[in-house]
């Protein structure tokens, strides 16, 4: 029985050793009744010691549902599935291990659920579930059958966690015998986010940050998400809610990473290591998808990929230079088709970089005027409603609303940063006339809500701080979003 726990890894080692050395003080080797009341309460524990970040709730769709958990070595976990309040019911979990460079995850993957229904999940060494350690709720089925739910997500970019072994040093702070104040901090915001109640998060990007030791190998890759998920303020929202991710440069490799990345198709695999979205690309290039919460779809973006550099001519002779790409003749096809099929009343394209900022000194689509005029005029000769662009970088929050002749204005709603540090309105943008509500130095995260009658939806940004105090608002109706 106590073989059975046996692994080749010191907690696993321990866990014997306490089972043993109590039983023989306590001279009850031969009773079964206390030997079970020790592995009873061991094993939670033992459990416990197996992994080292999540679970992650992840893809959850009408009956699908994905559960990721970061794993020791040699850890052998199963995972039941039950509908709520009835243990009796729990089904094991098929799980798909990924161990390399001496990393360990795991996606559990619980197919045949029913649509709007909770269940309770368990993540155990045992041979059958003890307790729920976690719930979700499967997607409604409400279209033709029934009103249309309240939607409600939270999103935000920029997770920066301090690693003092390979952060920065400035030397100017050197030279003055200083010490810098570290770029990361307040990671109690994730707390504030877990207890949201919202149906989702989604990451805007620079959801870790590389460093130089980082993204120059293959294992460096791996590290970084790793060593980073591990952080005790993030584990409750993993918990809390489905997350789904895209990427910007800083967790896809180099500052300002563009197509020349060497490693960028392992890069890749770590992402979708990490995350357990519903697509990554066309299969084996790529990570843009979509995710769609009731009357709100998603069509999350990769602006790294297909990427020109920054540095490129924006024009050549006058003309737009047609080599400098952002998003790639394959995924700007991919999204034209799927902005047609779709039905939903708010359309939110997602991106790390900004989209719409006519004035933005830093890496913004105006910047790749070939694809953006191509993008800009697909809107208005398909007739798109509901368009909105969901974006983060910059380390500051803005809403900017870009006028177009004869139909509705475009938004971008940029929100950043949860974690990393902010920045200072200034320069050309210190009074932006495109912007209709901005936040500087603060850190911050949006929660979403899309309320009302489907056909008068609004759409409302409360955008928040560290401790949850509301540092402003913003709203939107689907009716204002058509021509």
């Amino acid at each position: 029985m106590v073989c059975s726990l046996l692994y080749i890894d010191k907690m696993h080692l321990l866990c014997t050793i306490i089972i043993h050395n109590t039983m023989r003080k306590l001279n009850c080797v031969n009773n079964i009744k206390i030997c079970a009341i020790l592995l009873c309460n061991l094993i939670p524990w033992y459990c416990a010691a197996q992994i080292v970040s999540g679970p992650m709730l992840a893809d959850v769709t009408y009956r699908t549902a994905n559960i990721w958990v970061g794993l020791r070595p040699n850890s052998n976990l199963n995972c039941w599935v039950w509908p709520k309040g009835s243990i009796a019911q729990s089904t094991v979990v098929p799980k798909m291990l990924n161990t390399s460079y001496s990393i360990t995850t795991c996606t559990y993957t619980v197919e045949g659920l029913q649509p709007n229904t909770t269940y309770e999940y368990d993540i155990s060494a045992a041979k059958k579930p003890t307790k729920a350690i976690g719930t979700f709720t499967t997607k409604a089925n409400w279209a033709y059958r029934a009103t249309v739910p309240d939607v409600h997500f939270i999103t935000g970019s920029c997770a920066y966690i301090n690693d003092t072994a390979v952060d920065r040093v400035y030397t100017d702070m050197v030279k003055l015998n200083k010490t810098a104040k570290p770029y990361g901090g307040n990671y109690n915001i994730f707390t504030t986010m877990a207890a949201t109640n919202a149906n989702m998060m989604l990451w805007l990007g620079d959801n870790w940050y590389t460093r130089e030791v980082d993204w120059s190998s293959k294992y460096g890759l791996h590290y970084r998400p790793y060593a980073e998920r591990q952080l005790p303020q993030l584990q409750p929202l993993l918990k809390a809610m489905p997350n789904y991710a895209i990427w910007d440069d800083h967790d896809y490799g180099p500052n300002d990473g563009d197509m020349s990345y060497v490693l960028a198709s392992e890069s890749r695999n770590v992402f979708q290591r990490y995350w357990a979205n519903p697509s990554y690309g066309n299969g084996s290039k790529g990570i843009y998808t979509k995710v769609t919460l009731a009357d709100v779809e998603f069509f999350m973006l990769d602006d790294r990929t297909w990427r020109s550099n920054d540095a490129m001519n924006d024009s050549i002779n006058g003309q737009p230079n047609a080599a400098k790409r952002m998003l790639g003749a394959e995924q700007m096809h991919w999204l034209k088709n799927a902005l047609l099929q779709s039905q939903a009343n708010f359309k939110i394209i997602v991106t790390g970089s900004q989209t719409l900022n006519p004035i933005s000194p830093y890496d913004c689509m105006q910047d790749f005027p070939v694809e953006y005029n191509e993008l800009m005029n697909f809107f208005n000769e398909e007739k798109i409603t509901g368009l909105l662009f969901l974006t983060g970088d910059r380390h500051h929050t803005e809403v900017i609303k870009l006028e177009r002749p004869n139909t509705y204005p475009l938004y971008d709603v940029t929100v950043s940063p949860l974690t990393s540090g902010t920045h200072t309105f200034g320069g050309v943008e210190k009074n932006n006339t495109y912007r209709v509500l901005g936040i500087d130095e603060k850190q911050n995260f949006a929660s979403v809500k899309v309320t009302g009658a489907l056909n008068d939806r609004v759409m409302t940004f409360a955008f928040i701080g560290v401790q949850g105090e509301q540092l402003g608002v913003w709203s939107v109706k689907a009716n204002d979003l058509k021509k």
